[in-house]
């Protein structure tokens, strides 16, 4: 009897083992001085205030962990016409950074590109404004009334930049003109292709904006307007 307990014993202690690595692997490991971790840009910490549930948005692209830096140390900024509203976005938030800023956006504009054709609307919901969102979930109620569906592959970004930029209050906003090659076709309930071509490569642009308050610990940047060029 007592063996058997003790292999009972030695059993359990595996489980626990295991159970814990796996935890570790998931969570990580804290010790109690961790950088905090951030998606896009989050605002100057308040150790007052606890982070508030997002209401238009969740995480959108994982940014490196970054400190915070001084003034004499924020990440520089690209010339043209959206320099001096980028300056004052990071006046506000100077943990703003242009360059990883471009690089999440180009991640949200594939992920929005490829939800909207699917159909996506829980994803499009992370990402979108209330108002943006309303605008595409009545677009993917209308196609699937209709009895369409959408096949898009996005062959790639040709170019992303910054346009405009500026600090309304304590929303930033940074708007940005997406140039990509993209393949579209719509098809009936038939299956036949009633729009698009499924083997022509398109170039497209657009023009998108994103916003965020600099007053939040809410890290998110939401897609508040989007367009084409006149």
């Amino acid at each position: 009897m007592g063996d058997f307990q003790f292999l009972d014993i030695i059993l359990l202690a595996l489980v626990a083992g295991f159970i814990l690595l796996r935890l570790r692997s998931v969570l990580g490991t804290r010790t109690g001085h961790e950088k905090p971790r951030e998606a896009w840009r989050p605002g100057p910490p308040d150790a007052n205030k606890a982070p508030p549930p997002a209401a238009d948005g969740a995480k959108i692209i994982p940014m490196p962990d970054r400190q915070i830096p001084p003034r004499e140390q924020l990440a520089p900024l690209p010339p043209g016409p959206a320099q001096a509203g980028l300056g004052r976005i990071q006046q506000a938030d100077r943990s703003f950074d242009p360059a990883e800023f471009l690089t999440g956006a180009k991640g949200a504009y594939e992920m929005i590109v490829g939800a909207f054709a699917a159909g996506d609307v829980q994803t499009l919901r992370q990402l979108l404004s209330r108002d943006v969102l309303g605008d595409f979930e009545a677009a993917i109620k209308q196609r699937k009334a209709d009895g369409l569906t959408q096949e898009t592959t996005l062959v790639g970004v040709d170019d992303a930049e910054i346009v405009e930029a500026d600090l309304k209050g304590s929303i930033a906003e940074v708007t940005i003109k997406f140039v990509s090659e993209l393949v579209n076709a719509t098809r009936n309930a038939a299956g036949e292709v009633v729009a698009g071509d499924p083997s022509r490569v398109d170039k497209v642009t657009d023009i998108w904006t994103f916003a965020r308050d600099t007053t939040s610990r809410d890290p998110n940047w939401t897609l508040v307007a989007t367009s084409s060029p006149t």
